[in-house]
């Protein structure tokens, strides 16, 4: 393995720094509900609503800014996105009545979650599409409760109006123009006007990364994400200019973001990297995506596959590009992604907004231990039992006597009484 162009280290943040500012924000709001609500948005946001809560009004004129091709997009991208979860619904059954011994009758029903906030990040971008990624699935599981909310843009008071459209589209029972980790304590533990909710999920910013971090239990989340990343495991047949346009593609979300190319040649590694300063040279995102490629972009040439893999799957990726003549040699050795796309044919970009996969995916090798949000993320697999009078006289003396060498004499006692 040669190391072409090596990404910085990242340095520790300081945490402890960042964990007591979210903690003050979650106690503030916990002790003074909306106020501390509206100081974060005057702070924050340049703007203080009285009324949390996004009205239809505020909707229907949101549609009225919208063109007729964007909300054909996002209607498009919508129903590739919902076809999928519905798919993955359907993949998904109960068990009745399975019978490990006679008499005793076991099973799981898949039960939504009562209620669920969807938080979309504002920032430098109207990131509409995650409205679409996050609600769509919750709905299609049967969440009955469905909330969005994103920061208001800057000075307005007001949701982009491309966000607030596919939040709409999407499904939302309630959308409310609150951001931040204060975001995060009015949902998790509630305000005057806004009911908490028994799940969070979305991306956001480091704040709200750690806000959801100390909320959990209070609520449930679907993970902590950090700076999106890409890594391209390609040989000689890529096409140096696509591969070079995918890596700065996740560049230019964040200086933090990671673009990563394993090559199987050198002469492609460098390739890469010429067609990568010269997509630079033109691109509008260029002061960020410069950022982040020349601090962590990283290229390395690998001996073999076998090793690419190795250290595909050792790095996690969130996002993992296989773009190889014969892709299919190494898909079943690759363990640890957050969402795979194989060969030269498909983009990443192409599952960041409509081929109908979700893009809300575990970072910083999050991929080790969970997938990305699904409808899957909005349900509970909870297990049933019933037993024949003979089945619980027979299992009685078996439990009593784990019980009795556990020492835990009412669990056998419980046991013991149904042997009458």
């Amino acid at each position: 393995m040669r190391i072409i162009k090596k990404a910085k280290e990242r340095t520790a943040e300081d945490n402890r720094r960042l964990r007591g500012t979210v903690a003050e924000i979650i106690d503030n709001v916990c002790e003074n509900g909306d106020a501390a609500l509206k100081e974060y948005s005057d702070r924050f946001d340049g703007y203080v609503r009285e009324e949390l809560r996004v009205s239809r009004r505020e909707i229907d004129e949101a549609y009225s800014k919208i063109s007729k091709q964007e909300l054909q997009d996002l209607k498009e991208a919508c129903e590739n996105i919902e076809a999928f979860a519905r798919a993955q619904r359907e993949s998904m059954s109960e068990v009745r009545d399975f019978s490990p011994a006679p008499g005793i009758f076991l099973g799981h029903r898949i039960i939504p979650v009562s209620s669920c906030c969807c938080y979309v990040p504002g920032g430098s971008y109207p990131l509409y599409s995650t409205a679409l990624m996050l609600i769509t699935p919750a709905r299609v599981a049967g969440v009955r409760r469905i909330v969005a909310c994103s920061p208001a843009v800057h000075g307005t008071g007001s949701i982009h109006y491309k966000t607030l459209v596919a939040m709409d589209l999407a499904g939302a029972d309630e959308i409310y123009a609150v951001g931040g980790a204060q975001a995060i304590a009015a949902f998790a533990y509630g305000t005057e006007q806004i009911r908490p909710v028994d799940m969070i999920v979305g991306p956001g910013n480091k704040f709200v990364a750690e806000a959801k971090r100390q909320c959990y239990g209070q609520i449930g989340i679907d993970f902590i994400a950090g700076p999106s990343e890409v890594l391209v495991i390609a040989d000689g047949q890529a096409d140096p200019e696509v591969l070079a346009a995918d890596l700065l593609a996740q560049c230019e979300h964040d200086p933090n973001a990671k673009g990563f190319l394993l090559a199987t040649e050198e002469s492609l590694a460098n390739r890469v990297i010429e067609a990568v300063e010269r997509e630079l040279e033109s691109l509008t995102t260029a002061g960020i995506a410069r950022k982040s490629w020349e601090d962590y972009g990283e290229v390395v040439v690998v001996d073999s596959l076998k090793e690419a893999v190795d250290v595909a799957n050792e790095y996690a990726p969130e996002h993992l590009e296989v773009n190889l003549e014969d892709p299919e040699q190494i898909i079943g050795q690759l363990e640890n992604y957050g969402s795979l796309f194989v060969g030269g044919n498909t983009a990443e970009v192409f599952g960041d907004y409509a081929s109908g996969t979700n893009h809300t995916l575990p970072t910083v090798r999050a991929s080790r231990y969970t997938g990305g949000v699904w409808v899957g993320t909005f349900l509970k697999v909870c297990t049933d039992q019933r037993m024949t009078a003979e089945a619980s006289g027979k299992i009685a003396p078996l439990v009593s006597r784990m019980a009795r060498g556990e020492g835990l004499e009412g669990h056998a006692v419980a046991a013991e009484k149904r042997l009458r």
